[in-house]
Order: structure tokens, then C-alpha cells, then sequence
């Protein structure tokens, strides 16, 4: 399944690199504009990142946030800055389908077992971004890659599985923001190792070829953010390559 991402600064759509705010990209249609064109090419699902709310909670797009979760065609999962759990209840309150958590999920994973027991495992998304050694090991920067956490993917998944955790969305660190390609080896030994967990690829799709180098690994979702964004090839196309699409 093919999602596509929105990045939202001042109700504005933009994308950073590699998730450094000095290093933005301004693109000159409204979040509405680009969901609208979205939902009718195919999209069924969509993701958004509050880039204000992941800076500081309290600055959460909320009027912007509200004009695009209620979508009768498309699950919409939001993510950015949840640090509490009336973050989550702001979220899904508002409308969003899915909750997506980043650096919490790896700071404080109890809290985060206990809101997927607590709202189940289809309302709560993990993002989790990884980066990898030259000794194969997948730690878990924190704090917009800026910290380590001294947690390595498989440590802190082993303490979620028992939670019913269903979405994770995974991002290779070294490949966001790229379009130089994916990391097809991580996914495919990642949905060889946790074939219960819908795997969400993100970072370094630029072309359709791409994606199909995907299609083998069992991933059940791609995200598409930049590749969209700039025309390196249609929604459509994108969808028309997927199986079962």
C-alpha cells in the first residue's frame, strides 16, 4: 500500500533533510490541495507530521490538523511531538485514525504498552528511525536523531510485542529525504523476524523502481513524501506497481 506524507510547518506544506529544520523545503500547494489530489489518484491511507507540534506540543496545528482528519476514504495516521497521553486523546479526538509516536515509544515504553492495550493496536502507530552501525547494530537516536538512546530495534520491540503492537513505521536514518533508494535488506529481515507487525518502509524512494524492490520483502506499507512532492512519478504509477493495490 502506497501512503503518502505531508510534513506541515505553519500549516504549510515542507519537507526537511534527513529531518534538519535549517535544511527545509517549501512546496506552494495547501495540505488540502495535496490530500484532495491524493485521495483521488488512489490514496487510502495518509500520513501527516506536525512539524510544530513535534518542536513544542503546545504549538500543534490543530485548525490545520482538523480540516484534514476527518477523510471519509482514507485512514489518516498524524504523528509529531505526543508526549503525554492527552496528546493522544487531542489527536484522536480530533479525528485522526492512527497516533503516530516517535521518540516516546523509545523513552518510555511501558506508558506506550499501556496505550495500545488501551486504545488497541489499530489507533497507535510506532515511528521508530534507525540508524545503523558499521557493526550491523540498529540503534534508536532520539530527539530529532540528535541523542542516542542506547536502545537497538530489536531490545525495545521484544518489550511491545506482548502489547499487540500492529503498525510500525521504520525509517532508515541515512536514506530520508535521498531518493537514492531504500534499504531493501533491513525490511526484508525485519518482516522475516516480526511477520505479525505491518511494516511501514520510509526514506530514499525516488523512483518506481524503487518500490518494486520493496514488493519481495513483505512490507505493507511505503511511504512516499518527497518523490510526490517533486514528480519523480504519479501516485498512480506508484499504486499500479504494488501488488493487490
Amino acid at each position: 500500500m502506497m501512503i503518502p506524507a505531508i510534513d506541515l510547518i505553519g500549516g504549510q506544506v515542507v519537507r526537511l533533510f534527513q529531518g534538519d529544520y535549517q535544511q527545509k523545503t517549501n512546496y506552494q500547494y495547501s495540505p488540502l490541495e495535496r490530500q484532495q489530489a491524493y485521495a483521488a489518484s488512489g490514496a487510502k491511507v495518509m500520513h501527516f507530521v506536525d512539524l510544530d507540534g513535534a518542536k513544542d506540543s503546545n504549538q500543534r496545528q490543530l485548525k490545520t490538523l482538523k480540516s484534514l482528519v476527518n477523510h471519509a476514504e482514507m485512514i489518516i495516521q498524524v504523528g509529531g511531538g505526543v508526549r503525554c497521553e492527552e496528546d493522544v486523546k487531542q489527536l484522536l479526538e480530533l479525528g485522526a485514525d492512527r497516533v503516530v509516536i516517535g521518540s516516546l515509544a523509545i523513552k518510555q515504553p511501558e506508558l506506550v504498552r499501556q496505550w495500545l492495550m488501551t486504545y488497541g493496536s489499530e489507533k497507535i502507530v510506532l515511528a521508530l528511525d534507525i540508524k545503523i552501525d558499521a557493526n550491523g547494530n540498529k540503534t534508536l537516536p532520539t530527539h530529532g536523531w540528535l541523542k542516542d538512546s542506547g536502545v537497538n530495534l530489536e531490545q525495545l520491540l521484544s518489550k511491545y510485542q506482548d502489547a499487540g503492537v500492529k503498525h510500525v513505521l521504520c525509517t532508515d536514518i541515512s536514506k530520508d529525504g535521498t531518493l537514492s533508494g531504500t534499504n531493501v535488506e533491513l525490511y526484508r529481515e525485519l518482516c522475516q523476524k516480526y511477520p505479525k507487525i505491518h511494516w511501514q518502509a520510509s526514506g530514499g524512494i525516488g523512483s518506481l523502481a524503487d518500490i518494486k524492490a520493496l514488493i519481495p520483502t513483505g512490507v505493507k506499507g511505503v511511504i512516499l513524501g518527497r518523490s510526490l512532492l517533486e514528480g519523480k512519478f504519479t501516485l498512480e504509477e506508484a499504486i499500479a506497481c504494488w501488488p493487490n493495490a
